[in-house]
């Protein structure tokens, strides 16, 4: 006879569906092509066009016009070490498919140490990247519309629970949201450098009129520290280069390739545009003024004052309230790895159903919003500590991809080591130059915060250390073994819930204990001389032990009498089994008594005892 061979619905050729391969489609899904990384991942970068030009001129400014006239070569040495981080940080995707960045770098290369240093130093930088991202543009939006002025901290704030809601629902829906806003910035930046190389001249200078400038008068000559100042304040423009190489795992396969595009896009855009206005604040020659940003200016320059400059400036608001996003894409990652390797609570590492990390994204919404109280909603408060984390973990990974090449000696590594060893210098003196500059104005904090991050991974670990030690971790655990099991179930009165519990109690353990606690005064004692009557009339084959409560205690006579048969045999596995009842209606849990919480606390403080919760539903029939 042949055998059945009907591959039809039902048949018995039938295949079961592959339920895995449909679980990872669905998870791609939720994951980033390089058009959405570069949206989701890239508005730190390219929001930064707006304050790094107008560093390097405040800086410049001092030396009076002649200074500003090295605005351009600034600038280009700002491009250079632009190009060589995002060829490093390329190299590190290949490398570090997994995510992670500097801190990956760091930890295979250069110790365990070390990697925190660079993974504290990251953190922070993500914080303050949120917090200077909000406040710098709901600072450009009151300028816009003064009267918002007073209610500046709390735009910041609603402008920062907007982003992480957004973000809450998915690491592609937010790249998905932010594709059009940061596509009309690049766009309207790009069109302002294009018009403006074709003008001779401004074609407006409204934007300025009535403004004081704050170049110096005294012209002085340009030192060597001066540049160098110049140069470490308009690095603040590479912040967020990093951010890419921190989430590849959230983009989609080809992870590393899609990743790497990325990068190289972000890298030339955000070099175009830099060197396109430091261009036209030579052709213009801009001076810096009060109240008004260069970015503004260019802008009024380039295009005139019309509805072209206000496209520009909405745009700019837009963007730089929205470049938290970067830190959304890749804090919750870098976390996630540090809670992998046993330095922040494993919470870190849950994904939600959309592939997002939801502590993560929260725990940086909760500390950026304690930055924005703190400040004030100043950005002139949080500017001074910007950019001088992101320094440290530039400089750390590349140190890191140097002994990479030296270890691997692949075809180029002496090529690609010096680039990154070059890199590792300029980032490393930008670093110093930064914070000896900026000590006073509040860097001081980053340099306290930084090893009180490193200190805190360390407590954690230890503490993880501690607990897989006295579980056993790794080792083979004894065979598991049958004891004698004993429930314990608090009882108030005779309901249908205690039958309910009592039921469930037989069926679990060998042996049923029901309690119930007995305050000394007149009340109480009545109160129990009628269960014990009642309970003697319903005979439910369960002993009902009194448990004298003087000071009219729940939990504490509870959690005493479990320690006491815990004592008595120690070789009893003791359950305590809480009924409660669970309410139709959400507004009805304020009319609970909370007798259940009370006594599930003292239990799991005092005792080792399980602790069991049965939870009876009021909005279906008992049976």
């Amino acid at each position: 006879m042949l055998a059945n061979t009907d591959n039809r619905p039902g048949g018995q050729g039938e295949e079961p569906p592959d339920t895995g391969a449909a679980q990872a489609d669905a998870e791609e899904r939720h994951r980033l092509t390089a058009t959405q990384g570069l949206a989701a991942l890239s508005l730190d970068a390219m929001a930064s066009v707006a304050y790094g030009p107008e560093s390097i001129v405040l800086v410049l400014a001092a030396a009076g016009a002649h200074g500003l006239g090295f605005t351009l070569p600034v600038t280009l040495a700002i491009a250079a070490l632009l190009a060589v981080l995002t060829a490093s940080y390329r190299q590190v995707i290949a490398a570090f498919p997994d995510g992670g960045g500097s801190y990956a770098v760091a930890k295979r290369h250069l110790g365990r140490r070390t990697s925190l240093v660079t993974a504290a130093s990251l953190i922070l930088d993500y914080v303050l990247n949120v917090a200077v991202s909000v406040t710098a543009g709901v600072a450009a939006l009151t300028s816009a519309f003064p009267s918002l002025y007073p209610h500046r901290l709390w735009l910041c704030l609603a402008v920062l629970t907007l982003v992480t809601c957004v973000n809450l629902r998915g690491i592609v829906e937010s790249a998905r949201a932010f594709i059009v806003p940061t596509a009309v910035f690049v766009g309207s930046i790009l069109v302002l450098i294009v018009v403006g190389l074709f003008r001779d001249g401004p074609v407006s200078t409204h934007a300025a009129q009535g403004h004081a400038s704050v170049l110096s008068s005294n012209a002085t000559s340009v030192g060597a520290l001066l540049l160098l100042r110049a140069f470490a304040a308009g690095c603040s423009a590479l912040t967020g280069v990093e951010a890419v190489a921190n989430a590849v795992p959230s983009f989609r396969a080809p992870r590393a390739r899609r990743a790497q595009r990325t990068e190289v896009a972000l890298g030339a855009l955000l070099g175009v545009m830099l060197i396109g206005l430091s261009v036209l604040i030579g052709r213009f020659h801009l001076q810096p003024v009060e109240g008004v940003t260069v970015l503004a200016q260019l802008a009024d320059a380039s295009l005139g004052h019309n509805w072209a400059f206000y496209v520009v400036q909405f745009a700019t608001v837009i963007l730089l309230a929205l470049a938290a996003n970067t830190s959304f894409g890749g804090l919750p990652v870098l976390m996630s790895l540090l809670a992998r390797d046993n330095y922040l609570p494993h919470v870190f590492a849950l994904k939600a159903d959309r592939q997002v990390h939801r502590h993560g994204v929260l725990a940086l919404a909760l500390v950026s919003a304690l930055l924005l109280v703190f400040s004030g909603g100043d950005v002139n408060t949080l500017v001074p500590l910007f950019s001088i984390g992101v320094f440290v973990g530039f400089t750390i990974c590349q140190v890191g991809m140097v002994r990479h090449w030296r270890q691997e000696r692949s075809a180029g590594w002496l090529g690609k080591a010096l680039i990154n060893g070059f890199g590792a210098v300029l980032t490393g003196v930008s670093a110093v130059v930064v914070t000896a500059t900026k000590f006073a104005e509040g860097a001081w904090l980053i340099v306290l915060a930084l090893p009180v991050l490193v200190i805190a991974f360390e407590i954690v670990h230890r503490a993880y250390g501690r607990i897989g030690e006295r579980l056993g971790l790794g080792r083979i655990p004894e065979a598991p073994r049958r004891c004698h099991s004993v429930v314990v179930v608090p009882v108030a009165s005779l309901s249908r819930l205690t039958s309910k519990a009592l039921t469930a109690a037989v069926s679990l353990g060998d042996e049923v204990v029901a309690v119930t606690v007995t305050p000394s005064d007149t009340e109480g004692q009545r109160a129990a001389e009628s269960l014990r009557r009642d309970w003697e009339l319903w005979n439910p084959g369960v002993d009902l032990v009194e448990l004298p409560s003087p000071t009219r205690a729940l939990g504490r006579p509870i959690a005493d009498y479990v320690r006491e048969l815990a004592d008595r045999h120690p070789d009893n596995r003791v359950t305590v089994l809480i009924p409660e009842v669970e309410p139709a209606h959400f507004w009805q849990r304020l009319l609970q008594n909370q007798r259940g919480a009370v006594m599930a606390h003292a239990v799991r403080r005092d005792t080792d005892a399980v602790i069991c919760r049965l939870r009876f539903r009021l909005g279906a029939p008992m049976a």
